[in-house]
């Protein structure tokens, strides 16, 4: 197993049945929705590969859902072997619209690896 096989299996998640994903997700939020009480300052973390540009992606797309996001708040943190990079965003959320929509979205991209 290489270096980069070992950093992806520690970052992967387990995989959900191809049926049951929208229902698992919509129930998630739904009980996250019944914990948070919007407005809310939440913490979200994206892991992908430690390549050129992905916390200046990562930082432009949560701006776009969170306009008043200071990306000089994201906080990274790199892998082991420096294959894999985590940044932790904290957002101030209005609404589980917008939490969802930002979820879905960094979940969409493909340099993400892991929206938790």
């Amino acid at each position: 197993m290489t270096d980069d096989q070992t950093d992806a299996d520690e970052l992967a998640p387990p995989a959900p049945d191809d049926d049951s994903k929208p229902a698992d997700l919509k129930g998630a939020f739904d009980r996250l929705e019944q914990l948070l009480e919007f407005p809310v300052d939440f913490p979200i973390k994206v892991m992908g590969r430690r390549v050129d540009g992905f916390a200046q992606q990562i930082a432009e797309l949560t701006c776009a859902h969170v306009p008043e996001f200071d990306p000089a708040t994201i906080e990274l943190r790199s892998s082991a072997r420096s294959n894999w990079l985590s940044l932790t965003l904290s957002v101030h959320l209005q609404s589980r619209r917008q939490l969802e929509s930002l979820y879905r979205e960094l979940a969409a991209h493909p340099l993400v690896k892991v929206v938790l």
